[in-house]
């Protein structure tokens, strides 16, 4: 049985290689700070600088996207901000922060579900 962090770590992978074929920029990984993390920093084809949570889980009787909670949610944009702040170089045309949830079915991909500016 694959581990839950061998699963997100798939998913974010599945993330990354989707937001590349819709033309996004990814500029960082696994940006974290104490009060918070990000899974993907990317730049969209109009380069506002997008945030984006990943949630990957096997299929089952809940989606990934019941795990994005409020609190969740106000880390993420806590983590946003102090990004954007510290690259306001990259901000310049805005930011925003998306949800892509992937459902997995044993070693594949099933599905992708992207949630933009969340």
């Amino acid at each position: 049985m694959k581990s839950k962090r061998d699963s997100g770590n798939r998913g974010e992978q599945y993330a990354v290689d989707y937001l590349v074929r819709k033309g996004y920029r990814i500029r960082e990984r696994n940006y974290w700070k104490p009060w918070g993390e990000i899974d993907i920093i990317a730049e969209a084809g109009d380069t506002t600088l997008v945030f984006v949570e990943v949630k990957t889980m096997h299929r089952g009787d809940i989606t990934p996207e019941h795990n994005m909670t409020p609190a969740k949610i106000m880390k993420t944009k806590r983590a946003a901000l102090a990004y954007a702040n510290a690259h306001p170089e990259l901000s310049n045309k805005g930011w925003r922060i998306d949800v892509i949830a992937i459902d997995l079915e044993g070693d594949a991909q099933a599905d992708i579900r992207h949630y933009i500016n969340i």
